[in-house]
């Protein structure tokens, strides 16, 4: 008898037991289902803040939407010191010496180069149409792109340690941030902005997390936590488009990438003032090893008597503006300027990766092979264009990626950079 209430005993308990373990699946299958439905929340909140009501949208042969939205409605004005702002439809000043860098120049590079094409770089959406007067061009945010990003908060943003420390640099850093650099940089002066020719490629990119990037840095304040600064050049990023585009791009922070800022218009900042040319949009063409080559040319500049930070994409586009206000130390002037590439190494272990920098070619190839910056100029006090003083290169593993600078009448200072990660003396 006692072994039969035992095994009743037993059984009862184990199916209690179950009846918990059940209860706790559902539980936790509940839990998971509103997990998921409060991202979704989260996702299309998100959505319906970046994506304002367009006048008109056109639809880009790569598969973007860029959706014209009135001037005065663009994502900016969601700052709240943006409420009350007069938009400034030009610069009050313009560095001088400027000249036509819209389209590859017809001089000869400093060595010999192949026959090419002089055509000015155009976005792939130009194809299907035009925004109207008085919009501005914004390419619509997707679901897809910000479920791709590790939070909706992080969206838009990069990771932290982004900036290349020429004067400090330590192995253990760049394996720890995971960013890798080949530039030219001035240092120790007060700069008003910068300019560069931009040689445009379409690096081949290993894990969709990663991506290789060729910009300028506009830079204030020290490399701690409130670091200024002001980004502009082309890119190639799987997470943040979905797909291995080369595309033009902005960027901002005023404390070291960790609150502020973001790429093109996906926070509050940036002023928008063109209406032909989109943030984050595809460029067309790029160049080819061995065949014909494209740049882009790059104005940044700070206006003295409003004190903006302008930005101009070619001889024709005024960009628009990023507000004095949304810095500290930009707010007066650069104290540094780089330009060059920059890729992320996922790899763990101190491993490369094989992602590409500028053309995927080491700077000794040269012309029609390598990748270059050509006439770069600082823009100093009295809001002239110049020739950088000083000039300083830097990468943290040469045989991975490398830079080196040269000078002449044609390309002025111009410098050829990048790599192909992964190789044999890198490995």
């Amino acid at each position: 008898m006692g072994d039969v209430h035992f095994s009743r005993g037993r059984a009862r308990r184990g199916a209690v037991l179950v009846f918990f373990w059940i209860l706790g699946l559902i539980s936790l299958s509940c839990a998971a289902r509103l997990s998921v439905e409060k991202q979704k929340l989260q996702v299309q909140k998100h959505l319906n803040r970046l994506n304002k009501p367009a006048v008109k949208t056109i639809e880009s042969p790569d598969g973007d939407f860029i959706d014209c939205v009135h001037i005065s409605h663009q994502p900016a004005f969601d700052h709240p010191y943006l409420k009350d702002h007069n938009i400034q439809m030009r610069p009050n000043y313009h560095p001088e010496g400027l000249f036509d860098v819209n389209k590859v120049s017809d001089e000869k590079p400093p060595i010999k180069q192949p026959k090419e094409h002089s055509a000015p770089i155009k976005q792939l959406w130009h194809m299907n149409g035009k925004c109207p007067e008085g919009t501005i061009p914004i390419r619509r945010t997707k679901e897809e792109d910000v479920l791709r990003a590790s939070s909706v908060k992080r969206y838009g943003r990069k990771k932290h340690r982004a900036i290349p420390k020429p004067r400090s640099a330590d192995p253990d850093l760049v394996n720890e941030s995971g960013h890798q650099h080949a530039i030219a940089y001035v240092e120790g002066d007060k700069y008003y902005g910068a300019k560069a020719t931009i040689n445009v490629w379409e690096p081949r990119i290993q894990q969709p997390n990663e991506f290789s990037l060729s910009q300028l840095w506009i830079l204030g304040g020290s490399f701690g936590e409130d670091l200024n600064s002001i980004e502009a050049g082309w890119q190639v990023s799987p997470d943040l488009y979905g797909d291995n585009n080369t595309r033009l791009f902005t960027y901002w922070t005023s404390d070291a990438y960790q609150a502020t800022g973001c790429y093109n218009l996906l926070c509050s900042g940036f002023i928008q003032i063109n209406s032909e040319i989109a943030m984050g949009a595809s460029i067309s063409p790029v160049s080819a090893y061995r065949n014909s080559q494209y740049d882009i040319s790059i104005l940044v500049w700070k206006d003295p008597k409003e004190g903006h930070w302008w930005m101009q994409f070619g001889n024709d586009y005024v960009l628009g503006y990023w507000p004095s206000f949304l810095f500290s130390y930009l707010a007066d002037s650069a104290s540094m300027i780089e330009w060059g590439g920059e890729v992320v190494n996922s790899e763990p272990d101190g491993h490369h990766t094989s992602t590409q920098m500028g053309s995927g070619h080491f700077p000794e190839e040269g012309f029609g092979k390598s990748s270059y910056f050509r006439n770069i100029q600082v823009v100093d006090e009295s809001n002239n264009l110049k020739a950088p003083k000083g000039l300083g290169t830097f990468t943290e593993q040469s045989n991975c990626y490398d830079v080196q600078t040269g000078s002449n009448g044609d390309w002025g200072h111009y410098f050829y950079y990048g790599g192909p990660g992964k190789n044999p003396n890198c490995p």
